[in-house]
């Protein structure tokens, strides 16, 4: 039995059905990790010591009936953004180098309660700022399908630890495409659920009001079991909402007849690359064969998302820093005499260059003279973007389109230019901007031997529409190596 190539799903079914136990199961995880995180550097922090510990104890309640769910006994990956007691928790950068939460994460804890054993974080953009995970303080994440590429961002820690066999199921969060990307260019499934849908109690903010957690893993079943577990109500979060309808594993049928797909025809215009736009018509076209109607749409707006989106992110970011200051908690510089210049020099050498130039963007567009300017003018047109989506999903169940227009960049390019860094969320970002759900799945490979995804998005509170369709066309498409060794 190869547990690397099981599911999350098929790997808690196994452990219950005694052909193996919770500790052989880390043990394989950790395995990887010891092989792969020298060239891979998926992750911040690795705790053998507690995940094997932790094996134990879950071993002993699923053996006595006390831990029964679908993901028990299953070793988790976690997002270095999101706090875990007693765990490091850095959001990549210096500046909370050494920060040691009080407490765990709404939607961690969740996890823990359904029995999976927590493996370590992982790497990320810094304050999950990028799109390449090439930010991070500690140092760049390489992509498992070729190392000389990026693995998106800015939960590329997660995507390539799923990707590599590192770990069975991850968790990422997603502000602007930062988890539907990164499974597109890594192979995986990620998913965006509808704002408020996960807990953000934990969750240390870039942008509040479009931050959303969410799984990384390697299938749609996974998918779906995993938000089932980690959504729900929490009194800690005021933007949390109550649902009636997480019963997510329940839309996993493999039928989409008399679905209405629409296509827009604002995403395969130019700059897409020619072999992203053929494998995702060509997954439109199976979902067809399938009994879904496909039609082109104009969704319009889509030019005027990404200044919206920059321009909002950027202003809560600038806000949501301000806490990092050196006096609480992580990082403080030493050589200073007095208060304003301790401030100064923390945040100089605490923040790196990507994060600083974010901060400097939103205070920018919330200072006086410019706040009705440009931050006023970007929710405008927020809500626009919102309306067209409402009339979009009039008409359609599901919206279909790449994840990002191309595959997964060599290491070092999008640096060099951080506006075609910008550009490279069109895709996604308008998802989050309406509070959207929006799910990725592999749909083919490049000519360099590198994965494709097909986006699928939905109206607010319709993932079970997306899980379904995703359901239907990963079984018509067959199944997908999750690396180059096809592991």
């Amino acid at each position: 039995m190869d547990l690397k190539q099981m599911t999350a799903v098929e790997l808690s079914a196994a452990i219950k059905d005694k052909k193996v136990t919770v500790r052989e199961a880390v043990e394989v995880s950790l395995d990887a990790i010891a092989k792969k995180e020298e060239s891979l550097n998926c992750y911040v922090t690795v705790d053998r010591e507690g995940a094997l510990q932790r094996a134990d104890e879950v071993q002993k309640k699923m053996d006595d009936g006390t831990l029964t769910g679908p993901l028990a006994g299953v070793p988790v990956a976690v997002k270095d953004n999101m706090c875990t007691k007693g765990m490091l928790t850095t959001c990549s950068s210096k500046i909370l180098g050494n920060f040691v939460p009080t407490f765990t994460a709404d939607a961690v804890l969740r996890l823990e309660e359904a029995g999976a054993v927590i493996l370590g974080k992982t790497n990320m953009d810094e304050f999950a700022m990028g799109s390449t995970t090439e930010t991070s303080a500690y140092g760049v994440t390489r992509n498992p399908w070729n190392e000389e590429h990026v693995p998106g961002g800015s939960s590329g820690g997660s995507a390539a630890a799923v990707a590599a066999g590192e770990c069975f199921f991850a968790l990422g969060s997603d502000t602007g495409g930062s988890i539907r990307q990164p499974a597109s260019f890594c192979g995986v499934v990620g998913m965006k659920p509808t704002y408020g849908t996960v807990s953000r109690y934990g969750l240390i903010a870039y942008g509040s009001s479009l931050d959303q957690i969410g799984p990384l893993c390697k299938d749609v079943t996974d998918c779906a079991t995993i938000l089932e577990v980690i959504a729900g109500h929490d009194s800690k979060d005021s933007t949390s909402i109550k649902r009636e309808d997480a019963d997510f594993t329940s839309a996993l049928q493999e039928d989409v007849t008399g679905m209405k797909i629409g296509i827009p025809r604002d995403y395969f215009g130019e700059g897409l690359d020619p072999e992203v736009k053929a494998s995702v018509l060509a997954a439109a076209e199976l979902l067809k064969a399938k009994g879904a109607m496909v039609e082109e749409f104009d969704l319009s707006l889509v030019d005027y998302a990404i200044p919206a989106y920059y321009t909002i992110a950027a202003a809560e970011a600038s806000s949501n820093l301000e806490r990092f200051d050196g006096i609480k908690y992580g990082y403080r510089a030493e050589d200073c005499e007095e208060l304003h210049q301790m401030y100064k020099k923390t945040r100089s050498r605490g923040f790196g260059a990507e994060v600083k130039r974010r901060i400097m963007l939103g205070s920018f567009v919330l200072s006086s003279g410019y706040y009705d300017a440009y931050y006023l003018k970007a929710l405008r047109v927020k809500a626009l973007i919102k309306k067209a989506f409402d009339d979009a999903f009039s008409k359609y169940d599901v919206i279909l389109g790449p994840a990002a227009p191309t595959t997964a960049p060599e290491l070092g390019k999008s640096l060099q230019d951080p506006i075609r860094m910008y550009l490279g969320d069109i895709y996604t970002i308008s998802v989050n901007l309406a509070g959207l759900p929006g799910i990725t799945v592999p749909c083919g490979m490049d000519s360099k031997g590198l994965p494709i995804g097909v986006q699928l998005i939905g109206d607010c509170f319709q993932e079970k529409k997306l899980l379904r369709m995703a359901y239907t066309y990963e079984k018509a498409r067959g199944p997908f190596g999750l690396d180059k060794e096809g592991r």
